[in-house]
């Protein structure tokens, strides 16, 4: 290889636990850590993002079914994740390779500010030649604070670190048109140029693989969607046969620069035509977005980083004016009207929404999300100001904190 790489690698509950026995599937973990070990050697860094907490509590407590009550669930996570984290630290041991443990929920990045602390610490464990084992803190997370499945959380991961790839390992060797299990005729997916144009003549709606994880091939897809939004190449893989990594990324590199056009269904047979002659075990890549469309780590993290609290919806013009090159801040005059309730700086989705010549929002056009935002102003105050100029903030309020109800810093838009 011609540098070295970050490699974020996620395995699923499935990957790590049989899900009839409910049993750790250790030499799955032995493959794991000894690929791991072989890209440590290689110069390469790399972080392992983990589910298997809860499942490894099931087994422990001698439980058949997850259970449905919060408590239950995060007092099970609590049994769980030391003895996987205590599984993963014996055989990385045998190898003298140190692991380091690293919990989060969605409160640990929930300002700014913790997010880079968060992403100094990954930084400075792999600067160390640590293997970070990532996993969502299911002892303390609650709905608002989940990130809802470890795929989305590798995806951001990713992103924190600065990673050039995220394998995605799951129990099929790639996307498939259909579900292969139910369906014959289903067929791979093995490259997808560009996510953002979506899937046209793929089924993806086939749910959890199975009663142990929370995911399924959905959730990689938006795991995916988030990751090279990034600039992370993405790789859905076989977790049976993870050595089979260094061998995609020297494939996936000495493709690099290669051009796809055409239908995304009749690119798939070239691609396999190549797989095979060059002997890369099936799997599917999705191509990082090029450079113009880079998130920047303050965008991600608003994006896919903070939970909304509210709904701030615009019109047309503000949505010219804070998407071109040079984009402005949001001004109350574009505000239409506000949704939910939120207090200065909480997050909030931006909606573009049509106005009447009244002023008021037309209810019969479908609001349509197009971004976040970090608003100078409360719920209630933005109601109080919405549609006006500037100058006649602080006559309204009595004061003006700003002339923007968001700056320009604190808004973030998907690439489009």
């Amino acid at each position: 290889m011609s540098r070295p790489y970050t490699i974020v690698i996620k395995l699923g509950s499935s990957s790590l636990v049989d899900e009839n026995t409910k049993e750790p599937k250790l030499s799955i973990m032995s493959l794991i850590v000894e690929t791991v070990v072989s890209l440590r050697r290689l110069g390469h860094q790399v972080i392992i993002v983990s589910s298997g907490g809860i499942a490894v509590g099931l087994r422990t407590l001698g439980l058949e079914k997850r259970p449905k009550h919060l408590a239950e669930v995060q007092a099970i996570a609590a049994v769980g994740q030391g003895r996987l984290i205590g599984r993963w630290d014996r055989l990385f041991s045998y190898f003298n390779q140190r692991i380091a443990q690293v919990l989060l929920t969605r409160n640990d990045i929930a300002q700014w500010s913790q997010y880079k602390n968060a992403k100094n610490t990954l930084h400075e464990l792999l600067h160390m030649g640590v293997v970070p084992v990532v996993n969502e803190n299911d002892t303390l997370a609650v709905s608002e604070i989940q990130f809802g499945d470890n795929d989305s959380l590798s995806a951001i991961t990713a992103a924190l670190t600065g990673a050039d790839y995220l394998f995605l390992l799951t129990d099929v060797d790639c996307l498939y048109t259909d579900n292969p299990r139910s369906n014959p005729d289903a067929k791979p997916i093995l490259v997808v140029p560009d996510l953002t144009q979506g899937l046209p003549g793929v089924n993806t709606d086939s749910g959890s693989g199975s009663d142990v994880g929370t995911g399924g091939m959905q959730t990689k897809l938006i795991a995916a969607e988030l990751a090279t939004n990034a600039g992370v190449h993405t790789i859905i893989m076989n977790s049976g046969t993870p050595a089979n990594i260094s061998k995609i990324v020297q494939y996936i590199q000495s493709s690099e620069g290669q051009t796809y056009k055409g239908d995304l269904l009749d690119l798939q047979a070239s691609e396999l035509q190549k797989l095979q002659h060059l002997g890369v075990p099936l799997h599917t890549k999705f191509i990082a977005s090029g450079n113009r469309h880079h998130l920047k780590n303050r965008e991600f993290w608003m994006l896919h980083g903070l939970v909304t609290k509210g709904s701030v919806i615009i019109d047309n013009g503000a949505y010219a004016a804070l998407t071109r090159k040079e984009k402005a801040g949001l001004l109350p005059a574009g505000v239409i009207e506000i949704e939910g309730t939120f207090q200065q700086l909480e997050c909030v989705d931006l909606k573009l929404g049509k106005r009447l010549p009244n002023g008021y929002l037309d209810p019969d056009i479908s609001l349509k999300t197009v971004g976040r935002a970090r608003c100078n102003y409360t719920s209630s105050e933005i109601s109080k100001i919405k549609g006006l100029r500037s100058d006649h903030i602080e006559e309204v309020l009595g004061y003006c904190d700003s002339e923007y109800v968001a700056h320009r810093e604190n808004l973030a838009f998907p690439p489009h």
